[in-house]
């Protein structure tokens, strides 16, 4: 792996930890975040590192059998979560937050009901993962569980997990689910929230799906693509990437 490319690598994620940081994400060191370099590589957030103020040089390259290969700094101590997340889902980014809405619903569900559309860019209810040690084989384990099929998890009584294919739409996936977790609480507050059964669910994805949510383009473009589907009805299936809710 080319030295421009680990470098560009740790910069961007100084650069995501102190959004995260500045959008009240992370306090303090309380988070840590990789991205993938090359196919064997990760880079990844040292332990100890404040996330408001972490300079690239306070972010660590390692195989994915955990050994460094750049750096002068031990990596986080959830290292080998991030890697066990990389081996079964094959990811580009992982993110880890204490996110403060996340980590209390966290305290009192086993698992966010699929409440808003939005959330199935999360891959639908969000598992919360039983409570294990910090850093250990046994919560890298019941995480690795509670992301089957999913791009986000909760921990117990400790905090959140999100990922995807790039670290930007990994920080998304967290503002995303922190916002879901904050949605799920103000409506418990009042009543039991309504959950999206499977029907609609699939509704929504196929709407999605046949008007082209997510991408801009003009009234032609749009009308045109719905009369693509219309003569062709292989075209209502959506590949993985096209199975996305609007926004």
């Amino acid at each position: 792996m080319s030295s421009t490319a680990v470098e560009a690598a740790r910069a961007e994620i100084a650069a995501s930890c102190r959004s995260l940081a500045a959008r009240g994400l992370v306090v303090g060191t309380a988070g840590n975040v990789s991205l993938r370099v090359g196919a064997r590589q990760v880079a990844i957030t040292a332990t100890g590192a404040r996330f408001e103020e972490l300079t690239p040089e306070q972010v660590s390259v390692v195989d994915l059998e955990g050994r460094i290969v750049h750096g002068d700094l031990a990596p986080t101590s959830e290292l080998a979560l991030h890697l066990g997340i990389y081996r079964r889902y094959d990811p580009g980014a992982v993110v880890h937050t204490h996110a403060p809405l996340s980590t209390a619903v966290g305290l009192v569900v086993d698992e966010v009901p699929c409440v808003h559309y939005q959330m199935l860019l999360l891959g639908g209810s969000v598992r919360v993962a039983p409570y294990a040690t910090f850093g250990t084989p046994e919560l890298a384990e019941a995480v690795l569980a509670a992301l089957d099929g999913r791009a986000a998890a909760l921990m117990a009584n400790h905090g959140a997990v999100t990922h995807a294919a790039t670290l930007p739409g990994a920080v998304e996936q967290t503002e995303l689910l922190e916002w879901a977790c904050e949605l799920y609480w103000r409506a418990a507050a009042i009543g039991t929230p309504k959950a999206l059964d499977t029907d609609a669910q699939l509704a929504v994805i196929n709407a999605a799906t046949q008007r082209g949510y997510g991408t801009t383009r003009s009234p032609d473009t749009t009308r045109s693509a719905d009369t693509t589907r219309s003569a062709h009805p292989t075209a209502a299936h959506p590949t993985a990437a096209e199975e996305r809710p609007p926004r």
